[in-house]
């Protein structure tokens, strides 16, 4: 895969936000700031190709952390492939959630170009007229115009994000000036084996409201 250098940026926000930790499996409760995942998905949301991926490489927070509890209504029960029916009300289960409010953060990422020799679909491999930088002015075009393939949202579907591109040379506000070990935090998600995905870890901290993610390739990546 190759690398390049050039950085994007994205201001995203939101009312609401729940970015799940996994451990928790009955109860919804959100690590304290946005994951790498769940930025990831922010920049695919508004462009993505199987010739490229998103590579997190810094996350700022730029609003106080805030939590609010909520209690939700959830169907406790899968369809069944047989009948396809559930009875909501003899499955409907009441539960906390832990979810962060008026969140807004700073995300960057690097696009990353996988050349066609390390594809593994033979459509993706044959294609044509394909080069890097093609897919970062179609990035930056969608970006800069607010446009995406799907809602972008902040850990789960219920909670929209809203997004601008940064601008080269515009003056920002400072990050939140404030340290916090915030522990081990889920990186991503490990689709390299289909048939054995495998979630990704790193310890995260934050610096002067700053959180630098590592490669994924890296040593702090924990597997």
């Amino acid at each position: 895969m190759e690398h390049y250098d050039k950085e994007y940026g994205l201001e995203v926000w939101g009312d609401m936000a729940c970015f799940t930790r996994p451990e928790l499996k009955v109860e919804r409760v959100s690590y304290d700031v946005i994951t790498p995942s769940a930025a990831r998905a922010i920049f695919e949301a508004i462009f993505w190709k199987p010739a490229i991926h998103w590579e997190v490489t810094r996350i700022e927070v730029l609003n106080p952390i805030q939590w609010t509890s909520v209690r939700r209504n959830e169907v406790g029960a899968v369809g069944s492939v047989r009948t396809q029916q559930i009875y909501i009300e003899e499955k409907r289960q009441q539960r906390n959630a832990l979810l962060l409010k008026d969140v807004r953060y700073r995300i960057y990422a690097k696009l990353v170009y996988i050349p066609v020799s390390q594809r593994k679909n033979k459509q993706q491999r044959e294609a044509k007229d394909e080069n890097p930088g093609k897919y970062q002015a179609m990035f930056e075009r969608r970006a800069s115009k607010g446009q995406c393939f799907n809602q972008p949202y902040l850990g789960t579907r219920e909670f929209s994000a809203y997004f601008r591109l940064l601008e080269e040379g515009e003056s920002l506000v400072p990050p939140l000036a404030q340290d916090r070990d915030l522990g081990i935090m889920l990186y991503d998600m490990d689709f390299s084996d289909p048939e054995n995905v495998n979630a990704m870890f790193f310890r995260a901290n934050m610096r002067a409201g700053v959180i630098n993610v590592p490669p994924r390739n890296s040593e702090e990546i924990l597997r």
